[in-house]
């Protein structure tokens, strides 16, 4: 088992991709080597302004160079200042922390909606077979051309501005899109649909949970979500998203 640590690195670029999304790399070559696609890392500010860490999803590993890629959503006054830092610049980092994607299925489909778009490219990178990309915005569009060379891609959006009008489901029933295993990030309204998809058809699918979490391994326990089997940790039906997923198969969890 592979132990996170926490450790400063050097940010080697961080750029705007939209008009809230950053796009930064990090020369880590602990995480970089030791990270897994769907896991998550916890960054520091250096001012000391806030004890809790900022947990952010990997989105690209290249373990030649020694660097992981975060793709982030400025939300708040952590993400705010993570947006101000620039190529030089030091950051606190720790992980790799939580279990990521199992890499299984020949006709995978990977669905990504907003900030759950990100880590969905490294797991792109990985996956063997004839990938279908879904990608679910409101408006804007980011990251979608990455995408391209993994597989073929197909976009939703809210306001109809680009692909299918409406969500991430309409774009799977308006392109008949066949599968033998799902693979899902995004708001727990999408995952709650994809769930209920998987079901009805009979297929696996694996979901990476977006929740707010404190100290990212598993001794808080804020940021727990019902599971289908009792926890032997607590003794209740819950999992810690940051310990035991944040990746879960659909059937283990109830949203």
């Amino acid at each position: 088992m592979v132990l996170a640590e926490k450790h400063k690195v050097v940010i080697k670029q961080n750029i705007q991709l939209d008009e809230d999304i950053y796009s930064m790399w990090l020369e880590d070559s602990y995480v970089a080597k030791n990270a897994k696609a769907g896991q998550f890392v916890s960054l520091y500010l250096e001012d000391g302004s806030s004890l809790l860490p900022r947990p952010i999803s990997i989105c690209e590993i290249d373990k030649e160079l020694g660097r992981i890629r975060l793709v982030y959503r400025v939300v708040g006054k952590g993400t705010l200042a993570f947006s101000t830092l620039k190529g030089g610049d030091e950051i606190t980092v720790m992980g790799p922390l939580g279990n990521g994607f199992h890499l299984e299925g020949k006709n995978p489909l990977l669905i990504g909606g907003g900030i759950g778009i990100p880590p969905m490219l490294e797991l792109a990178k990985q996956l063997d077979g004839e990938k279908k990309i879904v990608l679910g915005y409101r408006d804007s569009i980011f990251m979608s051309q990455e995408f391209e060379q993994y597989g073929k891609v197909y976009i939703s959006t809210e306001d109809g501005s680009a692909g299918t009008k409406g969500n991430v489901i309409d774009a799977i029933f308006d392109h008949d899109i066949r599968t033998d295993m799902i693979y899902a990030c995004g708001p727990t309204p999408m995952l709650r649909a994809i769930q209920a998809y998987a079901k009805e058809k009979g297929m696996k699918a694996q979901l990476s949970l977006e929740e707010r979490m404190a100290c990212g391994i598993g001794a808080c326990l804020g940021c727990v979500c019902k599971s289908t089997e009792r926890d032997h940790h607590t003794n209740v039906n819950n999992k810690r998203i940051c310990k035991d997923g944040p990746v879960f198969y659909a059937d283990e969890v109830e949203l």
